[in-house]
């Protein structure tokens, strides 16, 4: 927790359970310490990345207001974990009466007068509660098409073969039933080699130097 003139935020590290195509939220807690009506306003150094809500506002005296940053969903994860976004909560002192939409650029202008608050957050990735072993992990890492889709392409000819067992083989049949088992084959060796390289993949990335995030903020 940050214990400002102003206000106190907890917490100081924004803590993101980081997944794959999903969009992740955390809260960040202002509360107001004064008996003053207080304006903040919250900045990233990565604004197409995070939505923050509110993103500036007023803390009523001796309350506390809740802003939810959220991270849109992403593709792929980052080398080892780290992540070098940053964010700055600016706090003022705000006239009496003072509404969100009353606040301005300029309220936050140090040179203008203003005294103006300032609190570095850091953004850390963390596994979710999902992400306890490579198995599961995998589930989450790798396109579900990949391996269901020839799945049922594998079924759905051992089936149709099931069926000419019954039956007298033609040579087109045969044929048929020789090329099939040929993409069959192919198909089960190809689900072999991704589950292969998702183990490899997922211990390399488990066994990856540990996080480290910098205070410094530009």
């Amino acid at each position: 927790m940050s214990t400002g003139d102003l206000l106190n935020i907890d917490p100081l590290e924004l803590k993101f359970p980081f997944e794959l195509r999903k969009q992740i939220s955390c809260s960040l807690q202002l509360s107001n310490k004064t008996d003053n009506h207080v304006a903040f306003k919250v900045k990233t150094t990565n604004p197409k990345k995070y939505c923050v809500r509110p993103n500036t506002g007023i803390v009523l005296p001796r309350s506390t207001c809740e802003v939810i940053v959220t991270m849109q969903a992403q593709k792929e994860a980052p080398a080892d974990m780290q992540c070098k976004d940053k964010f700055l909560l600016q706090s003022v002192k705000a006239p009496d009466g003072v509404t969100a939409k009353d606040i301005t650029a300029e309220m936050f202008n140090r040179e203008a007068g203003n005294v103006v608050e300032e609190c570095k957050l850091r953004v850390v990735y963390v596994f979710s509660h999902q992400q306890t072993s490579p198995s599961q992990e995998g589930s989450e890492l790798v396109p579900r098409g990949s391996i269901s889709d020839n799945s049922e392409f594998v079924m759905a000819a051992r089936t149709f073969m099931d069926q000419l067992d019954t039956q007298d083989k033609s040579p087109e049949a045969k044929a048929l039933i020789t090329k099939l088992t040929d993409e069959k084959n192919k198909a089960i060796q190809q689900n072999n080699k991704l589950r292969q390289e998702l183990v490899s993949g997922i211990w390399s990335f488990l066994c990856s130097p540990a996080l480290i995030v910098s205070d410094n903020y530009s």
